[in-house]
Formats: structure tokens, sequence, C-alpha cells
């Protein structure tokens, strides 16, 4: 198939940054990759991680609005890969180009292996990562690709934060998106790697359930969990976003930690 009938180049941040990414197949960025680069917030240089990147909407998206962020996009499918590191080569994305980087490594590598890849010990001030949500029961799409980045297997979240607890230094941030049914799994792979969780419950509107789930921890903290207020998506009636949703959306807000 002609490449440029299989894929888009889409406009984030009202134009800010662009992504190369699948028109069908596969997994096609959106808010959950602008709600988790929300969650990063900085005032001085920092070294971010962005796990199971994709074509590198999340990360790009920190960078595009943290000035001085490098961010580093690792992604283990080769296709996807491959869409990053073409999005890093658009003239649109040359301010970003400087401070971004492809590396194509699975997560849940581990010792020498990910240093090889790397994926050092302590160098990471931030980690975020929005991992697979289907449960490997659940219905699976036949497209291969989609499947790869949906699918999640029993011990997801152990290994992932096991992987961001090595690569960060102490006190760095994790920050992820998750179903809201995966809670228990996320504090018990947290465990003593990660304190100070802060969890916010993401509504599509007033009077609706929980969608997605918001997670910050601090490695090393021994501060107890807190919810916080929860975020609801559009107001009572239409598709609108809420003001504040919509600020995140578009790179002119962090949600930001209330301590570390």
């Amino acid at each position: 198939m002609d490449r440029a009938i299989s894929e888009t180049v889409d406009a984030f941040h009202r134009g800010q940054f662009f992504l190369v990414q699948p028109r069908d197949g596969g997994h096609r960025a959106g808010m959950d990759a602008m709600l988790l680069a929300a969650l990063v917030d900085a005032d001085r240089p920092v070294r971010v991680a962005d796990l199971g990147a994709g074509a590198g909407a999340a990360g790009l998206a920190v960078a595009a609005r943290l000035v001085a962020a490098e961010v580093v996009l690792v992604e283990r499918s080769a296709e996807m890969a491959d869409y990053a590191r073409r999005t890093l080569a658009l003239d649109e994305n040359a301010f970003l180009a400087a401070r971004a980087q492809v590396i194509e490594a699975d997560v849940t590598l581990r010792g020498k292996a990910r240093i090889a890849a790397g994926l050092l010990d302590d160098h990471f001030h931030h980690v975020i990562m929005n991992p697979p949500f289907n449960d490997g029961r659940d219905r699976k799409t036949p497209d291969a690709l989609k499947a790869e980045a949906h699918a999640m297997t029993d011990d997801l979240f152990e290994s992932w934060i096991r992987t961001a607890g090595a690569i960060m230094v102490p006190g760095g941030q994790l920050s992820l998106i998750a179903r809201p049914q995966s809670v228990g799994d996320i504090l018990a792979a947290c465990g003593k790697r990660f304190g100070g969780l802060e969890l916010t419950l993401v509504h599509p509107r007033p009077g609706e359930d929980a969608i997605r789930l918001l997670v910050t921890a601090i490695k090393g903290s021994r501060a107890r969990a807190r919810f916080r207020a929860p975020l609801f998506m559009h107001a009572d009636e239409g598709h609108a976003f809420s003001p504040f949703v919509d600020d995140l959306n578009n790179g002119r807000a962090a949600y930001r930690r209330t301590s570390r």
C-alpha cells in the first residue's frame, strides 16, 4: 500500500508539533497521550523517558511544552519506532529533533540487556508510560499493531514500573495513565520503589463512571498515597472539552503534583 495512503500527519497542541502515525492500523495517539504529557512539570533541564512511546505523542508533547526537556522515546515495535523516527524528521518538528531520540527496545528488558539497549541506571528525572490496557482475555483486535499496543500481560505493571524505578534518579517522578480497574496492580507494582502516589480519576462527565486513572509517584518517597479531585473531560452536555482539560490537551498547562 502507498505510504501516503496508509499514514497521516496530524497536528497536536494546535499545530505546535506534528505526528506521523498509521491511518487505520496500529494505535493512534489522542487525548490519553496529552493527559499523560500534562503530568510532567519542571522549571529546569530534565531527562524524560517515554516507555511504550508508539509514534511519540506523549514524549514530544512534553518536549514541546518544556523547552529544556530532553526526551527518549522507547518503543518495542519496529514499525511504530519507524513512525517515531519519521516524526522527528519532519521539518515542522525541527525544534524538537535535537532534544529527542528513539530507542527501539522492549520495556521489560532487565540488567545488562536493558543498559545495552540505552536505558541506563539512575538516569532519567521523569518516566512516563501509557501501558497496554486490555486484559489478555479480552476479545483481540485483528490488527496486529493495535493488538500489540493494547494487550496486557499478567505482570505488565510490575515489569514496566520495575524498569521505571531502575532508570530513574532518586526522587524522580513516575507518571502513567491507565484504566481505573488497574489501580490494585499499580499500587502493588509501586510497592517500596515509589511513594507519595497521587491518583486522579478521569470521568467523561459529572455523574458518569471514570474511564481513566492518572498516577504520579516519587522514587524513594515514603509519603502516603492520596486521591486528588477528579477531572471531567466534558461539561454536563455536548462534546466540547472542559476548559481545564482543553488547556492540558493543547499544552497550555500542566497537571502539577501537590507535593514531592
